[in-house]
C-alpha cells in the first residue's frame, strides 16, 4: 500500500485539523496540506515522473518538505531524502548515484549543488516556479504501489567510506511505524511531533504513524535544534513527541538544568543514533521524569531492531536496572534478534558476538550494490555490524561496532566499556576510545578526552571499575570530538590521527 493514503485519510475525514507549522504558527491544515501534495503529484506527473522514479529532497527542515514528501509519493516516486547538513559535493554523489529525476532544494542547499557544478538533476527551489508548482491541477488519485516497492532511499552516513542507498519498502515503512505505537509511543490526534533533528534521518521517518493519526507536525523557526527554542514549543502546544541523538539529549538536559526549565509540554522523546551513556540517561530522568524511549535501528532496519521502553528508563527498582539502563531493549514486536557468528549462526544466550536481525523492517538490499547486499544479508539475516550479547530476559546490550572493537595483546576490549568508566568522572564531559596500533601487543587503548580530568585520577577510576588490560596507555586532550552530519563520534578520524604521526 502506497502510505499517502495515510494522508488522504486524514486530510478527508479531518480537512479543518491543524496540520503544518512553522514555529507556532500553523501554515496548514491537512485538507490544505493534501491539497498541496496533489498539486506537487500532479506537477511531477506532468514532467514526466512514472511509478518508481526517484525525487530528492535537499531541505532544511520546514513544512514543505513533507509537502513534497507526500506529493512525490501521490505521483508514484521514490523519496530521497538528503541530509541538509551535507556539503554540496556529497549531495551531488547521491543525486547522480541515484540517477534522481528532480530534487527540491531550499534556496541556500541549492546554491551549494551549483557551487559542486551538479547537472544531474533539475533542481526546484521553494520560490516562485514553487509556489506554481503548488497551483497546478492536482493528481486525481494516489498511484498504487506494492508492499515491496522501494518508497525511500536512504543514504548511508558513510562514516567508512561512500554512503550506501538503502532501499527502504512500503512494508518496511508500514511495518515499523505500527511497531512504534506498539513498542516506543502511541501517537494521538492531540499530540504534536517536533522536528529537531533531520527530517532526511530518524526525525522525519517517524512522520507517518503521526500522519495516520492526524497530529501536529511542527518544524522550529530556527530549522534545526535548539534547547530553548523546543523548551518554548514545547510549552505552547503540549504533548510533544520528538526524535533526539543522545548529544541533543544531553545540551537538553544541561540547558535546562541550568535555565530552571522543567520540559513541560515534553511527553515523549525518542533517543537513537549512537550510544547514550548511562550517566547522561540517569541525569536526564532525573530533571524531566519519565518522558525517554530509546530505539535502536540502522538505515538497514529503520528505528526497528529494539526498545528500550519508557518504564525501563526510568526503572530504578530492579536489581539489574542499571544493566538495562545501558542495553537497547528487547526486539520489537515484528522482528526477531540474534546474537550470531560471521556466517549468520545464532549463538547462544549471553554469549558475545554480532547483532542480527530479520523481519518485515530489514532492508531488500543497497542500491545498485549487489556485493554489499550479500556481505550484509546473510542466512536470511541482516548483519548489522554491532557487536553485544542478549540475556536471558531479551534485552540486548550493544557494544561496538564489530570495526571499533580493540584486540589488544589477544583480548578483546569494547570501547563503550571504558567510555562508560571515563564519563563517570564530574570534569569529562565526552570521550571517545580506540585502538593505536603498537608493535608488540597489536593495538593499545587510547583515550580521547574533552575536559580537564587529570590522567592520574581517571587511570584510578579504570582500575577501581574494570580490568587492568582495558585500561587507556594514553590519555588525549581534544578540545571536541570529530561528528558526522548525524552527530556520531568518527572514530575513524581520530584513528587517522595515529597514521599521521
Amino acid at each position: 500500500m502506497n502510505l499517502a493514503h495515510w494522508l488522504e485519510r486524514t486530510g478527508m475525514a479531518a480537512p479543518e485539523r491543524p496540520a503544518l507549522f512553522l514555529g507556532e504558527a500553523c501554515v496548514a491544515d491537512y485538507g490544505t496540506f493534501l491539497a498541496r501534495a496533489r498539486s506537487v503529484a500532479g506537477w511531477l506527473r506532468a514532467q514526466g515522473v512514472v511509478p518508481g522514479d526517484l525525487v530528492a529532497i535537499f531541505m532544511k527542515n520546514q513544512p514543505d518538505y513533507l509537502v513534497v514528501f507526500y506529493g512525490i509519493w501521490i505521483a508514484g516516486g521514490v523519496v530521497v531524502p538528503i541530509n541538509a547538513k551535507l556539503h554540496g559535493r556529497e549531495a551531488a554523489f547521491i543525486l547522480e548515484n541515484a540517477s534522481v529525476s528532480f530534487v527540491f532544494a531550499s534556496p541556500d542547499l541549492a546554491e551549494a549543488l551549483r557551487d559542486a557544478a551538479t547537472e544531474v538533476a533539475p533542481v526546484i527551489v521553494p520560490s516562485a516556479r514553487y509556489d506554481g508548482i503548488l497551483a497546478h491541477v492536482p493528481a486525481p488519485e494516489i498511484v498504487p504501489r506494492a508492499p515491496e516497492d522501494v518508497a525511500w532511499l536512504f543514504y548511508t552516513s558513510g562514516t567508512t567510506g561512500k554512503p550506501k542507498g538503502v532501499m527502504m519498502t512500503f512494508r518496511m515503512l508500514t511495518t515499523m511505524s505500527l511497531c512504534y505505537g506498539h513498542d516506543a509511543d502511541a501517537v494521538r490526534p492531540e499530540d504534536a511531533t517536533l522536528y529537531a533533528a533531520p527530517m532526511s534521518h530518524g526525525a522525519g521517518i517517524y512522520n507517518m504513524l503521526h500522519m495516520h493519526a492526524g497530529a501536529r507536525h511542527v518544524c522550529p523557526a530556527s530549522a534545526g535544534f535548539d534547547p530553548d527554542e523546543i523548551f518554548d514549543l514545547a510549552g505552547h502546544f503540549g504533548s510533544v513527541q520528538m526524535f533526539a541523538a543522545p548529544t541533543m539529549v544531553k545540551r537538553l538536559t544541561e540547558r535546562a538544568i541550568a535555565t530552571g526549565q522543567s520540559g513541560a509540554g515534553l511527553r515523549t522523546i525518542v533517543y537513537a543514533g549512537g550510544p547514550m551513556y548511562n550517566a547522561d540517561i540517569i541525569a536526564a530522568v532525573d530533571h524531566f521524569g519519565p518522558i525517554f524511549v530509546q530505539i535502536y535501528g540502522q538505515g538497514e532496519c529503520p528505528m526497528g531492531i529494539t526498545a528500550l521502553s519508557r518504564a525501563d528508563v526510568a526503572d530504578r527498582s530492579h536489581p539489574r536496572w542499571r544493566q538495562r539502563l545501558q542495553s537497547v531493549g528487547k526486539a520489537q514486536s515484528a522482528v526477531e534478534v540474534a546474537i550470531g557468528d560471521a556466517q549468520g549462526r545464532p549463538l547462544p544466550t549471553g554469549t558475545h558476538g554480532e547483532i542480527m536481525v530479520r523481519g518485515d523492517t530489514v532492508m531488500l538490499g543497497y542500491w545498485q550494490n549487489a556485493e554489499a547486499t550479500a556481505k550484509t544479508l546473510v542466512n536470511g539475516w541482516l548483519m548489522t555490524g554491532d557487536m553485544g550479547f542478549m540475556d536471558a530476559d531479551g534485552y540486548v546490550t550493544l557494544q561496538d561496532r564489530s570495526k571499533d572493537m580493540i584486540i589488544t595483546g589477544g583480548s578483546n576490549v569494547y570501547p563503550r566499556e571504558v567510555e562508560e568508566v571515563l564519563l563517570m568522572d564530574p570534569e569529562v564531559s565526552e570521550v571517545s576510545v580506540v585502538g593505536r596500533p603498537h608493535p608488540e601487543w597489536g593495538e593499545e587503548v587510547v583515550a580521547f578526552v574533552v575536559g580537564s580530568a587529570p590522567p592520574a585520577r581517571l587511570d584510578a577510576l579504570c582500575l577501581e571499575h574494570i580490568a587492568r588490560f582495558k585500561r587507556p596507555k594514553d590519555y588525549i586532550p581534544i578540545d571536541a570530538l570529530p561528528k558526522n552530519n548525524y552527530g556520531k563520534v568518527l572514530k575513524t578520524d581520530l584513528r587517522a590521527r595515529f597514521e599521521s604521526t
